[in-house]
């Protein structure tokens, strides 16, 4: 994978924005916050506002709308400091990677449709 290659690096709040329980203002930069917060991961909900879109996954599957935030070999395991962070969104499933606090992965599986930015 070559993450520079698909589009470039962005804050996530601008890609990937839906409605929520908010109405249309509520976005999923919002929701990641709150669900850091529920989860005691403070430090983490900070640096949401800062995290980038780096790369979407590539691995097809139509349930699947996962993000890379940092640029990461495909394949190759985070190492030392790794952790991963399960969330408990009202629908479907969030799990960030995170390598010595910060934020190189969010899982998104099976959640309804988020605008995708195009190359």
């Amino acid at each position: 994978m070559r993450p520079e290659a698909d589009i470039r690096p962005r804050p996530i709040h601008q890609v990937v924005g839906q409605g929520g329980p908010a109405g249309p203002r509520w976005s999923f930069e919002d929701e990641l916050v709150t669900l850091l917060e529920d989860e005691g991961e403070r430090e983490l909900a900070i640096c949401v506002r800062d995290v980038r879109l780096v790369a979407l996954c590539d691995c097809g599957d139509d349930f699947c709308q996962s993000i890379h935030t940092a640029v990461h070999q495909k394949g190759t395991p985070y190492g030392e400091g790794h952790r991963c962070v399960p969330l408990s969104p009202s629908e479907g499933m969030l799990v960030l990677d995170v390598v010595y606090g910060r934020i190189m992965y969010i899982e998104i599986l099976n959640r309804p449709p988020m605008h995708r930015p195009t190359p």
